[in-house]
């Protein structure tokens, strides 16, 4: 919308019997709001604990992983230089690149399964946003105290205690973010020599970037933006409510129960007072990371974390009145009062199990295709593209090629090429070669056709295949490791 339509809309419309002496009154209507800023309130309790659980479990993978070693390597690094991949043991290249798209299709359903039944689990235990945002928030409480402290001392005009405590709170954050920076290109970079360099300040011009970027990328979504990235950035927010229903499991305010909600003592009896269990000490709305009121009922900004449900179990402990007044619970449960047992029946409806045989059946393909299909060896075939054909002595006709071979073992392994499909195909030399451990070699091969061969076969090009063999043992035939199609091409 332009900026002369948004006056044009603001303007007061005026009476035409406007007198000489009037004036035009213009009412400006902001069509955008100023975000407050939301203190939120530290809360103890189960969820929360589970919450800190997930933080530290989540951490310490992140920053602990690739300090890991394995066979005298990283044990978890992604090396774009060289274009090999190590998981473990597994040795990666980017022909197996079907693996990423397999693991991304099982996290999809699996996402899709865990929201169906439990909501936004993932956003308010384990999400990245979520675990950064709640460490940078206890730095936050260690340098300038809880809600009220942090309320006051921002109101507070700029002194030695103010400064102090903002700059050790900026100090701490900057200092993690560039860890995690540090941490990230650690699994694309071997850390230990990333370590070294840092002494130095050697980095290479990619990995200042991406340690400047991604810390200064944790510094601005966990320090600064918080809920916003929630509320509006991440797309799953908006699109939840597709893959709810009313059987799933959500944080839920029991206003059957609540209302109508008023402040009273200990002493007072609600029932006589005619009120309900909730006394409207908004201190749910306080501790909500979104800033959202979870009475007003399900909400998109809603990341289920559960804070609210700790903060108004202790509440109504204190009341001597039972817990559960916000719960997590499902609408169906909610306004049928189910049991227990009668909503774990109403988990396995149509579409939890149709994604729950779709995530075990892409879940045992990925595994099993990875684990025992897999092969040890891959091979590539690339025609020589400056010469397609060529007529050698003695008639024969020879076609040049390049052949990739990539051992995925930590091993050096022996082989030989051998090359079927036409009758009387062969190489123009024997080839045998040993490829190092996780290491990928190029190799060039002839490999020629009888010129009565190609005359019967005619011009143009026919299916050939190049065999990949272990070397023969003693008593044993030649083992095939590997296998690719190609073609020979006949000239005119």
């Amino acid at each position: 919308m332009s900026a002369e339509s948004d006056k044009s809309q603001s303007k007061t419309p005026q009476p035409a019997s406007a007198g000489k002496g009037s004036q035009t009154v213009i009412e400006i209507v902001s069509l955008y709001q100023s975000q407050s800023k939301i203190y939120p309130r530290s809360v103890s309790g189960l969820f929360a604990r589970w919450r800190w659980g997930l933080v530290w479990f989540t951490q310490l993978l992140f920053y602990g992983l690739p300090w890991l070693q394995w066979n005298d390597r990283q044990a978890v690094l992604f090396d774009l230089a060289t274009r090999r991949f190590y998981i473990g043991g597994l040795v990666l290249y980017p022909q197996d690149f079907i693996y990423l798209t397999g693991l991304l299709m099982v996290s999809a359903y699996a996402l899709f399964l865990f929201t169906a039944v439990a909501g936004r689990l993932w956003c308010g235990f384990a999400c990245p946003q979520t675990v950064y945002t709640e460490i940078f928030m206890w730095i936050e409480r260690q340098f300038e105290g809880d809600r009220q402290a942090r309320i006051k001392l921002d109101a507070q005009p700029w002194g030695f205690n103010k400064l102090w405590r903002k700059s050790a709170t900026q100090l701490s954050w900057i200092a993690l973010g560039l860890w995690t920076g540090f941490s990230f290109v650690g699994y694309f970079t071997p850390i230990k020599q990333l370590w070294a360099e840092a002494f130095t300040l050697g980095f290479g011009p990619w990995e200042w970037f991406w340690v400047l970027f991604y810390g200064f990328a944790t510094y601005g979504n966990a320090g600064y933006m918080r809920e916003q990235v929630c509320k509006y950035m991440c797309p799953y927010a908006r699109f939840q409510s597709a893959m709810f229903d009313k059987d799933t499991l959500i944080i839920s305010y029991d206003a059957e129960r609540g209302e109508p909600r008023g402040s009273r003592g200990k002493k007072v009896d609600a029932k006589a007072a005619g009120l309900g269990s909730c006394i409207d000490c908004t201190l749910c709305v306080q501790v909500c990371p979104t800033g959202i009121d979870i009475r007003k009922g399900l909400q998109y900004e809603c990341i289920g974390c559960a804070a609210c449900i700790d903060v108004c179990d202790g509440v109504m402990d204190k009341m001597d009145y039972p817990r559960g007044l916000i719960r997590y619970d499902t609408e169906n449960g909610l306004n049928q009062h189910l049991s227990p047992a009668q909503k774990l029946r109403r988990v396995f409806r149509p579409r939890v199990v149709i994604y729950t045989v779709v995530l075990v059946v892409l879940c045992s393909a990925l595994l099993g295709s990875l684990l025992f299909l897999r092969s040890p060896v891959k091979l590539d075939v690339v025609r020589d593209r400056g010469v397609m054909a060529r007529l050698v002595e003695d008639g024969f006709i020879e076609n040049l090629y390049r052949l990739q071979v990539m051992n995925t073992t930590e091993q050096p392994q022996d082989f030989t090429v051998a090359v079927t499909g036409m009758t009387g195909v062969a190489l123009a030399q024997p080839v045998a070669l040993t490829v190092g451990a996780a290491e990928a070699r190029w190799v060039s091969v002839a490999v020629r056709v009888p010129p009565e061969v190609a005359a019967q076969a005619g011009a143009g090009a026919h299916p050939i295949q190049f065999q990949l063999m272990r070397p023969q043992q003693a008593g044993k035939e030649p083992v095939q490791a590997s296998i690719e199609k190609s073609t020979f091409v006949v000239p005119r």
